[in-house]
């Protein structure tokens, strides 16, 4: 059915109601001109010669009389049984009378219709019409909501997808089974039944999932895990269903549901009992995983950042076979990821991707399209015709620490405090060997910073020594050392030092086994089931005096390093002095001009 006849038949059914409610309307208004009168009342104005006209039917009488002041007013009473009404009619000079149809039936019929076509018209507007018009309301539970991306619009391949070759090899087998699965069932093989995406936020799951859809040429659907659960029970174990009904019709396909964790954790695991509605959906789920039938060419991909948190019986094999760790790009992969989403932002051309990458570790293909996103934003509002390398290093600062916050104003006292403060850090990182470089000093204000020590690595690193750590808690502390060596005085601008300093301390202790005291052991307490409700009744882990004893550690750890970043900075005071001096100057040092006041301190 075309717009047209959509238009007529629209207009038709207007129509139909404009003349439906005009008839209401004249039948209202005619029964409201009718004066109701006794049957006595009529006889009386019959004899008086006043009644002019008379419609007779067998169950009403109405007509016309003359009032008292001559004007010709309607009426109607209801009869009673009197023979003699006709000659009454000849007698008294009724210049009109005559008998009329008994059309009551037709009245009430169409009372009682009106309220019948009310009655089924609600029924359609709230119920049937949002039934038909794709199933997200109140006719619709049971219906997936899944949704089939279209790849002829926007087809996502493998070249969109870059800092995770690994994950991209091991999935290139799922590919290849989609498009000719004869060649692994010939063999007797039988492809994965389900692969789980892992890894942190931003890592590129999802699109590496539609690119395994985009590469193999097949229906993607997809869907969230939150989508499956509602108030009512058994709407998410029936949308399940209908999501791999879908599926199996339009085999080979994919099924991607992404944050697996809204219905895939563990059973009977809260306070009181499980979530009856959450646990009958991954019922169902591991239900259709075994009934799949491996030559129908349906497979389900899954993503997820709380692996730990799966019900055992989703990841045995037979359900999600294939586990696929997606992890935090490395230097090579970054600059690859950079590459990927600059094709369609105009790049000046001193623009070096592999400086960029190799001043964003730590960051993962979210934060770095957002990095490439505020550069093009940041070059349109200078009204530059090409993005340039200040551009992404001023983007770079925003992603880590926020926006500037120029207009927040500072007295002289508290930015010469502030200026001493990122100095402190400074020096005793140029000062310590094994740590980070140097990158950048502010006192500018961005987010909720009044000031930040940048410093970024030369490598990507996967192992950190105890030397290296504790020369670490020596940075984080040299800032509030700086402080107390300078003003005799503490302010709550290390707060956050602080807190970073004592999680680092206890991770030594308690996980890292780096206290000579406590010996080779962790204590980390199990954090998977703590949602769940499970660790209220289990018992500590270690004992009251293990306590205290790795309370004393973390305590002896970050004073130790207080004291020796506090003798560094008194050591080399003068270069301290200079340093704040040219922050208060400058506001901001890059790396250079850091080196060139350290000079022979800085070797």
């Amino acid at each position: 059915m075309g717009p047209g006849s959509k238009n007529v038949k629209q207009l038709v059914l207007w129509l139909l109601a404009f003349f439906f409610l005009l008839f209401l309307f004249q039948y209202l208004k005619t029964m409201s001109t009718e004066m109701e009168i006794p049957y006595s009342k009529f006889k009386q104005m019959l004899g008086e010669g006043k009644v002019s006209e008379v419609m007779v039917r067998p169950d009403l009488i109405r007509g016309t009389h003359k009032d008292d002041q001559g004007q010709t007013r309607s009426f109607r009473t209801i009869p009673l049984p009197d023979p003699n009404l006709v000659q009454d009619f000849g007698r008294y000079k009724v210049s009109s009378y005559s008998g009329e149809r008994d059309n009551s039936w037709k009245m009430a019929i169409l009372g009682n219709l009106l309220w019948v076509i009310v009655f089924f018209g609600l029924w359609w507007v709230f119920f049937l019409r949002p039934a038909q018009m794709g199933g997200k309301h109140a006719m619709s539970f049971g219906r997936s909501r899944a949704k089939l991306q279209n790849n002829k619009k926007v087809r996502v391949t493998f070249e969109d997808v870059a800092g995770c070759d690994e994950a991209k090899e091991e999935l290139q087998e799922i590919i290849e089974f989609l498009k000719d699965p004869p060649k692994f069932q010939k063999l007797g093989g039988k492809i994965p039944r389900g692969v789980l995406l892992y890894g942190l936020p931003g890592t590129g799951k999802t699109l590496l999932a539609k690119a395994v859809a985009g590469e193999a040429g097949v229906p993607f659907f997809s869907s969230s895990g939150s989508e499956f659960v509602e108030m009512f029970v058994g709407v998410g174990a029936a949308r399940v269903r209908d999501l791999f009904e879908q599926a199996r019709k339009a085999a080979p396909a994919v099924v991607f549901v992404d944050e697996l964790d809204a219905v895939g954790r563990h059973r009977f695991a809260g306070i009181g009992g499980g979530h009856d509605e959450r646990e009958q959906t991954l019922n169902q789920i591991l239900v259709e995983l075994d009934g799949f039938d491996t030559k129908e060419g349906v497979i389900l991909i899954s993503a997820t950042n709380r692996p730990d948190v799966l019900d055992p019986a989703l990841l045995r094999p037979g359900r999600f076979d294939r586990h696929v760790n997606i992890p935090t790009p490395d230097l090579r992969g970054r600059e690859a990821i950079l590459k990927v989403h600059a094709q369609e932002i105009k790049l000046g051309p001193a623009v070096d991707m592999a400086v960029i990458a190799r001043r964003t570790p730590g960051f993962v293909g979210a934060d770095l399209a957002n990095l490439v996103n505020e550069g093009a934003l940041l070059a349109a509002r200078r009204n530059k015709p090409h993005v340039e390398m200040v551009e992404l290093e001023e983007a770079i600062d925003r992603v880590i620490a926020g926006p500037q916050r120029k207009s927040r104003m500072i007295s002289d006292k508290e930015k010469k405090v502030i200026a001493y403060h990122e100095s402190g850090h400074t020096l005793v990182a140029k000062l310590l060997p094994n740590t980070d470089p140097v990158h950048k000093v502010s006192i500018i204000p961005r987010g909720p910073a009044l000031g930040y020590t940048l410093q970024l690595p030369l490598e990507d690193k996967y192992l950190t020594s105890r030397g290296e750590i504790l020369n670490r808690l020596c940075v984080l502390l040299g800032g509030r050392c700086a402080e107390e060596l300078v003003f005799r005085e503490i302010t709550t601008g290390a707060q956050d030092d602080l807190s970073k300093a004592t999680d680092v301390a206890q991770k030594m202790v308690t996980e890292f086994g780096m206290s000579e005291k406590i010996g080779p052991l962790t204590f980390k307490k199990p954090e998977e089931m703590v949602f769940l409700g499970r660790d209220i009744a289990r018992q500590p882990v270690y004992s009251e005096s293990t306590a205290k004893t790795i309370d004393e550690e973390v305590k002896r750890i970050v004073v130790e390093c207080h004291t020796k970043a506090k003798e560094l900075l008194s050591k080399h005071r003068d270069i301290l002095d200079k340093l704040a001096e040219k922050l208060v100057e400058k506001e901001i040092l890059e790396a250079e001009e850091v080196n060139l006041i350290l000079g022979s301190a800085a070797a």
